[in-house]
Order: structure tokens, then C-alpha cells, then sequence
């Protein structure tokens, strides 16, 4: 069944989004009577059928809703500096997004090479990945920020910052635990510098390592994602 994303959907009747409806009508050719799903990114599931089968105001009337839908009883926040190619950024978006993450911080880095972001075609592939993978939550994306910003927020959790250097850090998998909330900062192309990596130790991050090979920003971050996923699953 066909999935649309409708953030502010409340009651029994909605009114698809003019890019939704176009969707809906014109690609998939859907018309009255036919069922769809749809998620509001809060973990709302809803089954409704097309009542009004517009190009531009397509009406559905919700049959069936679920509340919670795919709740997760841990937490994933991962902070990564934005690549310099672009893409590479929005193909950690998606992955990270279908195997399931809660927050993402973009971080400004000593070594960053991309200083800026444009976060409304992020959050369409975010949401496009929501709905590729049948997710009712919507992960945070927030503002670009400093990572010196990060250190001093405050995070109800356990911290991680995985890096290159040579030090006695630890294999990620080994640190953490199930059902925790979790932090990960991923650096830029060239690693953290080295005075990031001492204010995250001032800052009482854990030093970890996401195995022995030397991995892309991007996949770093999917590594990650994936290891606090497949340990809660």
C-alpha cells in the first residue's frame, strides 16, 4: 500500500499536501475508493481512503490509526560534520534515516570543508527515506552548529567521539549498552583536530573506534548507526 507523509494531519479527514496529491493522482494514478497509508512523523500510522482524488487537494477519510507505531525504547543522536561533496552527506542522511536515528546535529569542525548546508532539501530526503522504510518517527535534523556549541549542551546520555588518532580508545560495540540514549560525533574528512579531541575528554566524551579500517565521514556515521541498532535489536 502507498505511504504519504502528512505532519499535521488531525481528525478523521486530511487534505494531502499539493506535492503528495500530485503524487498520489497524477503518478500513481490512485482515484476514489482506493486505500493509502500514511505517517505523520510523530509516530502516527494511519490507513485512509481517497475520498476526493484531486491533482492538487487530494481528501482522504482515515479508516484505522495506530499511535506509537515502531516505538523504540533507546535513543541515537549522531553529530557529523558535513562533507565537502555533498552528496555524500545526503547519502548518510538516507541510510542512517532507514536504519533508524533519532537526531542529527551537522557540526562545524577546525577541519570542516563545508560550511553550509541547505536544510530543506535535507529534510526532503529525510522524509522520503522515512517513508521508504515505513518509519512513523521523523528524525531531528537541527541547525548547523559549532562543535564547540555541542560540548557545552547539555546531553542526558552517554557520549562518544569517534576519531583517528592513536590512543587507547575503545571498539564502539564494546562500550555501549541496550536501551540507552547515546551520542556520536563523527568528524570531517580530516579527522577532528587535536584540540577537539581534548575538549571532548574535558567534556567526559568516550574515546571509541568504529573498527580497524580508516572510513569516510559518511560511512562512519552509517557504522555507527548501525552498530547501536543492531545491538537494541
Amino acid at each position: 500500500m502507498h505511504l504519504f507523509y502528512t505532519p499535521d494531519i488531525a481528525g478523521n479527514q486530511y487534505t494531502l499536501s499539493e506535492s503528495e496529491s500530485k503524487h498520489c493522482t497524477r503518478v500513481l494514478r490512485l482515484k476514489e475508493g482506493d486505500h493509502i497509508q500514511l505517517i505523520d512523523g510523530k509516530g502516527g500510522f494511519y490507513t485512509a481512503q481517497i475520498t476526493q482524488a484531486h491533482h492538487k487537494k487530494c481528501i482522504v477519510e482515515v479508516t484505522e490509526e495506530q499511535q506509537s507505531y515502531g516505538k523504540r525504547d533507546f535513543y541515537l543522536h549522531i553529530a557529523i560534520a558535513p562533507t565537502k561533496n555533498i552528496d555524500r552527506l545526503e547519502w548518510f542522511l538516507e541510510k542512517a534515516t532507514e536504519i533508524g536515528v533519532d537526531e542529527i546535529t551537522p557540526i562545524l569542525c577546525d577541519h570542516s570543508e563545508r560550511k553550509i548546508i541547505k536544510p530543506e532539501r535535507l529534510e526532503k530526503i529525510i522524509v522520503s527515506a522515512m517513508k521508504q522504510s515505513y518509519k512513523a518517527y521523523k528524525p531531528i535534523l537541527n541547525p548547523i552548529t559549532s562543535i564547540k556549541e555541542l560540548f557545552s549542551s547539555d546531553f542526558d546520555g552517554d557520549r562518544y567521539i569517534a576519531h583517528c588518532e592513536d590512543t587507547n580508545r575503545k571498539l564502539f560495540r564494546d562500550e555501549i549498552a541496550k536501551k540507552e540514549k547515546v551520542l556520536v560525533l563523527i568528524g570531517p574528512e580530516g579527522d577532528f583536530s587535536p584540540s577537539e579531541i581534548d575538549s571532548a575528554r574535558e567534556n567526559q566524551f568516550t574515546e571509541i573506534s568504529l573498527g580497524s579500517s580508516r572510513l569516510r565521514t559518511e560511512t562512519a556515521g552509517v557504522v555507527a548507526c548501525h552498530t547501536v541498532n543492531l545491538l537494541n535489536d
